[in-house]
């Protein structure tokens, strides 16, 4: 069993099975079980690199997971014309899929990908700045290290804060008695009515005087058509005909 051998026989048994997979023509009967044989051999590189990022935040289950369809990706890609020896060209095809996982699904905000890549190059030129200077390096520096201007650092930074969200539950206030999404604002009813209340009033001026009076009494006033007509001096009958004409003139003039 591959199992048991030492590391430097166990990876040439791995490379011995990728030669064998790789040589055999495409359409041979063997090739899908030599193909299967190759990627079990080198199991173990991927997980050694998905355990290199272990302890980031996802379970070091799904980082394996991610790894070994690297791997595989890396086995039907691999082309030995080419003179490079496999361990050399999946190692970073691995890599890739793992930082590419974490660049494309822990995001708890989903930020544009340049600002993903911008968000990973100051880190690496923070880390970098960080032990060349002795200390923090300030936005300054690490725009000029990286060729971009400040505000594209500042917007990488910004863009940073979305990588992880802040529960609703977190405690705030005063002795933290109260909850961060009771500081979250509702919606307010009155600006749904702004515009309306614009529009409105142009439209209130083409009616008459005794037209915006009976509208005021009925809907602002509150009273009946019955009390209306009594305290304008006409019938209800009429009452009724002119808040539907004025209410009419009113939709004209609005639509």
């Amino acid at each position: 069993m591959i199992e048991t051998l030492t590391f430097a026989e166990r990876d040439a048994r791995a490379s011995e099975l990728m030669d064998r997979f790789v040589r055999l023509p495409i359409e041979h009967p063997a090739r899908t079980s030599a193909r299967e044989r190759a990627i079990e051999a080198w199991l173990p590189m991927a997980r050694h690199l998905a355990r290199r990022y272990a302890n980031r935040g996802e379970p070091l289950d799904d980082l394996v997971q991610v790894a070994v369809v690297g791997l595989i990706k890396a086995v039907d890609r691999y082309e030995p014309e080419r003179g490079v020896e496999f361990a050399a060209f999946a190692i970073p095809t691995v890599v890739g899929e793992i930082k590419r996982h974490f660049r494309d699904r822990t995001w708890s905000v989903r930020a544009p990908r340049r600002l993903q890549e911008l968000r990973q190059a100051i880190t690496g030129a923070t880390n970098t700045l960080t032990h060349d200077l002795g200390h923090s390096p300030t936005v300054a520096d690490v725009a000029s290290y990286l060729g971009v201007t400040e505000e594209d650092v500042i917007e990488g930074l910004e863009g940073a804060r979305a990588y992880r969200a802040t529960s609703l539950s977190t405690p705030v206030g005063p002795g933290e008695t109260g909850e961060l999404g009771d500081m979250l604002g509702g919606d307010d009813e009155g600006f749904a009515l702004v515009e309306a209340r614009l529009a409105l009033g142009p439209a209130l001026a083409t009616l008459s005087e005794r037209e915006r009076s009976i509208l005021m009494l009925r809907f602002f006033g509150n009273l009946t058509q019955t009390q209306i007509a009594d305290q304008v001096g006409v019938s209800q009958m009429h009452v009724s005909r002119l808040i539907s004409k004025s209410l009419e003139k009113l939709r004209t003039h609005l639509s």
